[in-house]
């Protein structure tokens, strides 16, 4: 057995992205614990609470967290109004990216990676150098942050003299890492966007969707394709209906927060079950 012999790899997702609560509590609960944690975009979010407390009541708080970051008012919500006016103010994006540091700072109970229960690590995509970076150790709401900055959507997060972007960018779901690292079963939680085809983009801000889609799924698809002959993957059930087109790509639904962390709960448990 390695060191990293289970991993849990957080696949990036947007408001989507409190189904992974749901498949995350049922893993604990099937006693499953993972040796590393490994997160792109907001699976960088939920990868970091649960690196600093692994425990079902850990994922039972980090769903309300969900319910409170896409309320109104929220992280994730904002009204149409104020992002125009961060769009225009800053031109390249619409979010504060004050009201989620100050998330991270008050529920967050490690400042630094190092400091974590469970080896973590998350990855962000640096404008400079047009390649993926891996944060290992250091300030973790940096890390996060960086990892979490959705094209247009958050500014990019200056890190020393590099710019960073989502990590959705480079690695949405990063198999490959874990293999690298010497994971040899590995269980992936995703917001279910992988398999549902892609159709042309229809109206104007649906182009940058669509170009952004297409990145994440490829790098994907060609990881599973090469995965060595001993290691095991799970891509975890979301239990979600299938929305049409491009609806699934909408970030902003809160309303259904609780029922996708629900669903996704009963699916993966089912599943783990049948194992």
């Amino acid at each position: 057995m390695s060191h990293h012999d289970v991993a849990f790899v957080l696949g990036g997702g947007g408001v989507l992205g409190s189904t992974e609560v749901g498949m995350l509590r049922a893993l604990l609960e099937a006693g499953i614990r993972p040796d590393l944690v490994l997160g792109t975009s907001v699976g960088a979010l939920n990868g970091a609470f649960l690196a600093a407390d692994p425990t079902v009541e850990a994922t039972i708080r980090l769903a309300e967290l969900w319910r409170q970051l896409s309320a109104e008012g929220g992280v994730f919500s904002g009204s149409i109004a104020q992002r125009v006016r961060t769009a225009v103010g800053s031109r390249t994006h619409v979010h504060r990216r004050g009201p989620l540091r100050e998330l991270l700072a008050t529920h967050l109970p490690v400042q630094r990676i190092e400091d974590l229960q469970v080896d973590f690590q998350c990855v962000a995509a640096s404008i400079e150098r047009a390649a993926e970076h891996w944060f290992t150790e250091g300030s973790l709401s940096d890390a996060v942050m960086a990892s979490a900055a959705v094209p247009g959507l958050l500014a990019p997060v200056q890190i020393g003299d590099e710019h960073f972007l989502d990590g959705g960018l480079v690695n949405s779901i990063p198999v490959s890492r874990a293999v690298e690292l010497g994971a040899r079963t590995i269980y992936v939680l995703q917001v279910g966007r992988i398999e549902q085809p892609l159709t042309a983009p229809a109206r104007p801000w649906e182009v940058a969707l669509v170009a952004f889609e297409i990145a994440r799924r490829h790098r994907f698809a060609a990881d599973m394709a090469r995965l060595p002959r001993d290691v095991v993957v799970h891509v975890l059930p979301t239990g979600d209906e299938v929305p049409e087109g491009l609806k699934a790509l909408r970030y902003r639904d809160a309303r259904r927060v609780g029922q996708r962390v629900e669903r996704a709960h009963a699916a993966t448990a089912a599943y783990l079950d049948g194992l």
